[in-house]
C-alpha cells in the first residue's frame, strides 16, 4: 500500500533565517547558499513527516509550502 507523498518547499521571500525548521526536521531543511532555509528531499521521508509537518507548522511567516 502505497504512502502518501510530502513534498515542501522554503519560500526564500518569506523565510527570515530564524532556524526553527532545521532544528525541527534537520533530516528535510537546512541552510542555502542565502542563508534561508531550503529542503534537501524531492519528498519527505515517511519516519520524518510528523517532524516536517511541525516545522511547516512552526514557522513563524509560513514560508514553508505544500509543493
Amino acid at each position: 500500500m502505497p504512502t502518501d507523498t510530502i513534498v515542501l518547499e522554503v519560500d526564500p521571500e518569506l523565510c527570515i533565517s530564524c532556524g526553527l525548521c532545521i532544528e525541527e526536521c534537520p533530516a528535510v531543511f537546512d541552510w542555502g547558499d542565502n542563508d534561508k532555509a531550503v529542503t534537501t528531499v524531492d519528498e519527505v521521508p515517511e519516519k520524518v513527516q510528523g517532524d516536517a509537518i511541525a516545522a511547516q507548522e512552526g514557522c513563524p511567516t509560513d514560508a514553508i509550502k505544500d509543493a
